[in-house]
């Protein structure tokens, strides 16, 4: 194995460090005060949309929303009153141009006891600034080797940029394990026999504004997948316009060079320090 000199490795260790950041001081908090919880931060909502909010509230109001100078408040009410009450707002937004590349799937939001609060267009996620959930998986082979997809250069986000071996959002009333099996057959080619050997690596909390857009808050659940030598991975579903096989000199050398979408940056370095440190083998 290619062995990566100490500087790399530091640069990854930096940047592992700093994969949640803060919102940005003149985003509005967006909040939810239960009857049996303490007030909890949902999200956070970029200035440009507020004004387009406020008007569309004052025109008409949505049940269990109310908005002030200190943050959009989500009312006290059961998961099926909020999911309905968000979703008019997102439709709203949607309609106002805010919400781009709907996509007709829905997200849960989860909170840090496991309790799905609502659930809502995944696409509302990132203009509302809600913490969403995502499985990636590292797919490498007995040589050391990683194989990594290329995005399609049809996708709205990140286009032919490089990612993990198969990742995607973990929908509504699926699991992290659900979601990484289903997403390994739909990108990868990699049959369900071969999926369930997957071994969960931990987690990693993403946090970013988007320029012009949100804000990116997404766990990512990992998990790393051992591949025979003679396994080469096959695209279903279009998303993914090839695959490469590199070692992990060549991949650490990709990610400081930005060749890789943000989050499967964070998620392969992940994979290439604990594999220096001799702990990524299932």
């Amino acid at each position: 194995m290619q062995k990566i000199n100490d500087s790399t490795l530091a640069a990854l260790e930096e940047m592992l460090q700093n994969s949640a950041r803060s919102a940005p001081l003149d985003f509005l908090p967006i909040f939810f005060e239960g009857a049996h919880a303490e007030k909890q931060m949902l999200g956070h909502l970029n200035p440009e949309f507020i004004p387009f909010i406020q008007s569309s509230l004052e025109e008409k109001h949505i049940a269990n929303i109310e908005m002030n100078h200190h943050g959009l408040w989500i009312d006290n009410a059961s998961p099926f009153a909020i999911t309905a009450s968000l979703t008019e707002l997102a439709n709203r937004l949607r309609q106002g141009g805010f919400i781009p590349g709907w996509r007709n799937e829905e997200f849960s939001w989860i909170d840090h006891n496991g309790h799905a609060y609502f659930r809502l267009e995944r696409a509302a996620f990132r203009t509302l600034g809600l913490r969403s959930t995502a499985s990636h998986i590292n797919g490498f082979t007995k040589e050391g080797n990683l194989w990594l997809g290329r995005r399609s250069e049809s996708k709205r986000t990140d286009p032919g940029l490089l990612d993990n071996l198969a990742a995607g959002g973990i929908a509504a009333d699926e699991t992290p394990w659900v979601c990484a099996v289903r997403e390994l057959w739909e990108e990868a080619g990699v049959p369900p026999q071969l999926a369930n050997h997957i071994a969960p690596a931990g987690k990693v909390h993403m946090r970013r504004p988007i320029l012009g857009g949100g804000f990116h808050d997404e766990q990512l659940f990992i998990y790393d997948l051992a591949l025979s030598s003679n396994f080469i991975p096959t695209n279903h579903d279009g998303e993914v316009s090839g695959f490469i096989e590199i070692s992990l000199a060549e991949a650490a050398a990709r990610i400081l060079a930005d060749e890789f979408t943000t989050d499967a940056a964070f998620v392969t370095a992940d994979f290439i320090l604990r594999s220096n440190k001799g702990s990524f083998l299932p």
